[in-house]
């Protein structure tokens, strides 16, 4: 299904042919080779997820020129940029700055060969491989042309660059360091990311949840050790744990609504030294997905009654019991309103026909859902898709010619100019729409 949809965007997108005069449009194009060379310049000096110093030092100076009242470090290395004009509701736009622990291979001449050291404390390359470099030109982009139309809007509009999202900690962070209270309270959030499976301007959307809940879980299975030769003295934990592997697939083939949505992968299984000896322990490591809350609680609640119950079938007493442990704090869903997400699509549709498209809902994890559900009855929320493969490549894809890669690849390169103008132009004109009608 979303083969033939991003199949039918491409076809849209290539035949649309030049759109008709439109000021904005121009205006977005006349910022373009500012807004690439930006661009270029970013995606050339990444940094990791909290380590994002001069990429935030660097744009909060392009704020502070424009006109915005700007604060950095919050949540460690985040900005706020504000610009209050006249009575009205707030608009938060929000883009994300860090970069991954990759070494990039996209041959581009102005490609990272940035090297740091994360979290896990494993140095590696740097590279934008998740696209928030065309994040934060997009940004930088509707800031100037908000920035410059001011006699057209009405309200406050705050923008924000959060760190650490691909920590799933830096929304977080700059809510606990006060952004709904030192700062105004936003009545809409919007925030847009590139994808790597659809065509370079196609702009897809999800009502309702359009990410997943990303819980990491860490299973330790404890036995008795002993002699490979001699198992009958032995509780051996890798077949315990081999066990809780295959009963936690039914937690989602026989345990959740087949018309709900979950996901539990194990994705890394640890045990042993040697041929001939049976372990004293085994360690799983999980990542759990999901929609709703309730899923969310069956599924974590299930992880650890199959733990408990694999381990008492194979004999162990209560103080030899699995240990799991799940991770906090987690990414929680993203959750498009819909009437909201509605009204802002209306606004796009009219802008780029034949190019937006609601498009299914993803497994993957994105803390923008943060800031929702921080005061879900007070605020309206969107993150929308634009597409950044390149044209010839995606219909190379289509033809069977080529594989396309996901974000996360050293090798993901988008057409980074078609993705910047078509985001910048889209959240620019949502705004406007915002502001404008519902101004003062």
């Amino acid at each position: 299904m979303m083969k033939h949809l991003m199949a039918g965007a491409a076809l849209a997108v290539a035949m649309a042919g030049p759109a008709k005069a439109d000021e904005l449009r121009d205006a977005v194009n006349e910022d373009m080779p500012g807004l690439v060379e930006l661009y270029r310049d970013l995606h050339e000096n990444p940094e990791l997820s909290f380590q994002e110093f001069e990429t935030a030092k660097k744009l909060a100076a392009r704020a502070r020129e424009l006109g915005f009242e700007v604060t950095e470090g919050v949540g460690k290395t985040g900005v706020v940029a504000v610009m209050k004009n006249g009575e009205g509701p707030v608009v938060m736009l929000r883009a994300d700055m860090d970069a991954l622990p990759v070494t990039e291979q996209t041959g581009l001449p102005f490609a990272s060969k940035a090297r740091g050291t994360p979290a896990s404390g494993v140095e590696s390359g740097i590279m934008h491989a998740c696209g928030h470099d065309t994040h934060m030109a997009a940004w930088i982009g509707t800031a100037q042309l908000m920035a410059e139309r001011r006699d057209e809007w009405s309200g406050t509009l705050v923008m924000i660059l959060q760190p650490a999202e691909e920590l799933g900690l830096g929304a977080l962070a700059m809510l606990e360091d006060g952004l709904f209270e030192r700062f105004p309270k936003p009545d809409y959030i919007l925030g847009f990311h590139d994808a790597a499976q659809a065509p370079a301007g196609m702009i897809g959307y999800s009502k309702g949840y359009a990410l997943a809940n990303v819980d990491s879980v860490d299973i330790t299975v404890k036995g008795v050790g002993g002699h490979g030769a001699y198992p009958h003295t032995t509780k051996d934990p890798i077949v315990i744990a081999a066990n809780i592997v295959t009963r936690l697939q039914t937690l989602v083939s026989r345990e959740t609504n087949p018309l709900d949505s979950a996901v539990v992968t194990v994705g890394s299984f640890l045990a042993g030294t040697k041929h001939n000896i049976i372990p004293d322990s085994a360690k799983l490591q999980l990542t759990v997905r999901s929609y709703g809350d309730e899923t969310r609680a069956a599924l974590l609640a299930g992880i650890r009654r199959i733990a408990r119950a694999e381990a008492l079938a194979a004999g162990l007493p209560e103080e030899l019991l699995p240990v799991v442990e799940v991770e906090e704090p987690y990414t929680p869903s993203t959750y498009n309103t819909p009437e909201f997400t509605e009204e802002v699509m209306a606004v796009l549709k009219e802008r780029f026909p034949e190019r937006v498209f609601e498009v299914p809902s993803v497994m993957g994890g994105e803390d923008f859902g943060q800031f929702y559900r921080a005061d879900p009855d007070n605020i309206e929320s969107l993150i929308f898709w634009v597409g950044g493969v390149p044209q010839e490549r995606f219909e190379a894809a289509q033809r069977g010619e080529v594989e396309l890669v996901s974000l996360h690849s050293p090798f993901w390169a988008p057409d980074a100019p078609v993705v910047i103008a078509t985001a910048t132009e889209a959240m620019t004109a949502a705004t406007l729409d915002l502001l404008g009608k519902k101004g003062g």
